[in-house]
């Protein structure tokens, strides 16, 4: 008899039952509705866009925030939910990261009441689709180049500049673009996409993220009222305030990519058979299966301390990056030898496991690559910041 990773360590004996009533709400959405087409849209590189409607049915999108039709559950239910999503595709779960960690954050964060009002209740109810515009082509991990501008015109804000990398905003009714004002601050600014100047074009040419939306947006002259600025943003802190929650739902989420790795490479190592018997009987594979399992459970418990932080409002910020930089690192590394152990089966479409090892690329570079993070725990530690 078969243990299942569930069994062996199940989550539940850790969380409450609301927050196991949204896992499992998640997962049976991410099983019943994203993984029947999920192959197919890596594919075909396309977001199941038509599902977007369907997380807001059921109270994803801003769940961890309050009011405005919101569902104010708690962080830990949040990564849970994302978990669950990634565990199919971290596609789908950037997509919920973006839309309510990202856009909504910062609007229920930093907005007006006016903005708050117009806004949230249909961005979470998934009928108005937001995005986030900080990365700009020549800033990368540093938003500071950032070569977007605002200038003051009478009585509007007139924008200027290019953002790449931005998930969503092809199919976006709203965003939130950062840029530098008259004085070279950074103030963030609530931009509906049929705002004459804004132009959104898809990046087709990715080999990972494939079932994703990631746009370049141009700016030209665009043309805002005054009270299209956050009045509570004020200077990089304020979106970086955004990027942490995108990259806590980020250690929690790839821990189900490495699941669903783990989950294969288990399944695969009981029927697959070398030298006359199956290799999950090798000494070699169970060693690797038992390594993968213990940073998948550190991973996780991890997340779970993180969570426990966040809703206790004591979380610092460099515990955000240890949890992003190991749970993304353990998760690269756990897809990589699963992959081995499924042998040539391990490239095809058979099995979830290659096209999770491309999208983990990519969420080891978004919201701060390994070197960000480390520089953040390195200056915690010293005293002395190194990013320079």
């Amino acid at each position: 008899m078969t243990t299942t990773i569930d069994q062996l360590f199940d989550i539940s004996d850790y969380v409450t039952a609301e927050e196991r009533e949204w896992q499992l709400k998640a997962r049976e959405f991410a099983q019943t509705r994203i993984a029947p087409i999920i192959d197919e849209a890596f594919e075909d590189r396309r977001l199941p866009v038509e599902l977007l409607p369907e997380v807001g049915e059921f109270g994803a999108f801003g769940m961890y925030m309050d009011g405005y039709g919101l569902r104010g559950a708690s962080s830990v239910a949040y990564g849970l939910v994302a978990m669950e999503f990634e565990a199919v595709d971290s596609g789908f779960r950037t997509a919920l990261s973006v839309q309510g960690s990202l856009a909504m954050g910062a609007i229920h964060k930093f907005g007006s009441e006016e903005q708050k009002q117009r806004w949230l209740p249909a961005m979470g109810r998934g009928e108005a689709i937001g995005f986030f515009g900080l990365t700009e082509p020549q800033g990368g991990s540093d938003p500071n180049t950032m070569l977007t501008t605002a200038r003051r015109d009478g009585d509007a804000w007139v924008l200027n500049g290019k953002k790449r990398w931005i998930g969503l905003a092809t199919i976006a009714a709203v965003g939130v673009i950062w840029a530098k004002d008259d004085e070279g601050v950074v103030r963030g600014f609530v931009v509906p996409t049929d705002t004459p100047g804004f132009v959104a074009t898809a990046i087709e040419n990715k080999l990972s993220m494939r079932a994703s939306l990631q746009t370049e947006i141009e700016l030209t002259d665009v043309r805002l009222p005054l009270d299209a600025m956050l009045p509570g943003a004020r200077g990089l802190s304020a979106p970086f305030k955004c990027l942490n929650e995108a990259r806590y739902g980020i250690a929690w989420g790839v821990m189900g990519a490495a699941r669903s790795c783990l989950e294969a490479a288990v399944s695969r190592s009981q029927t697959r058979e070398v030298f006359g018997s199956p290799i999950g009987g090798k000494q070699i594979i169970q060693a690797k299966l038992a390594d993968m399992f213990l940073e998948y459970q550190k991973g996780l418990l991890l997340a779970l301390h993180l969570g426990r932080l966040k809703d206790a409002g004591t979380l610092p910020h460099a515990q955000i990056s240890v949890g992003k930089l190991n749970n993304v690192r353990e998760a690269i590394k756990i897809a990589g030898t699963c992959r081995a152990i499924l042998g040539g089966d391990g490239i095809t479409s058979d099995f979830p496991v290659m096209r999770h090892m491309a999208n983990l690329e990519s969420v080891r570079t978004y919201e701060g690559t390994d070197e960000v993070h480390q520089l953040v725990v390195g200056r915690e530690l010293t005293g002395i910041a190194a990013f320079a």
